[in-house]
């Protein structure tokens, strides 16, 4: 049978009130930190525009820092994702090559049809075998 509070609170409820008025002030903070960074970027571009320079907001996204190094990309996983008959364009369509090289895509193509996976079927089309 749950015991009954006599107008005192329990520890539980007094850490879950602390618990909300600190997510409460660091809501509010946050608040007040983001507002401080769009005026520090609006800042940022209008003296790199009177500079003749480009802003970090428009090289990067403003983030400060350039685009990392990819992770190699396992060319076996891919050919498993694609149709029993694909074009090249299909190879595109696969979450993270839309923007590799042609050049990168064939050299592909031409490995696995090297190794037996893939047989070229027409111009364009090709089948996969395993």
């Amino acid at each position: 049978m749950p015991r009954m509070t006599t107008g005192e609170t329990s520890a539980f409820t007094q850490v879950q009130t602390q618990a909300r008025e600190l997510l409460a002030k660091l809501r509010t903070d946050i608040r007040t930190k983001d507002a401080e960074l769009r005026r520090l970027r609006q800042e940022e571009s209008k003296l790199a525009a009177l500079t003749g320079q480009a802003s970090m907001t428009t090289i990067d996204g403003g983030m400060g820092v350039g685009r990392g190094a990819r992770t190699r990309i396992n060319w076996g996983d891919i050919l498993a994702k694609l149709p029993k008959q694909f074009k090249a364009s299909d190879i595109r369509a696969v979450r993270g090559l839309r923007d590799k090289r042609s050049s990168e895509i064939f050299a592909a193509i031409t490995r696995w049809i090297d190794g037996g996976a893939v047989k070229r079927r027409d111009r364009g089309m090709y089948e996969r075998l395993k």
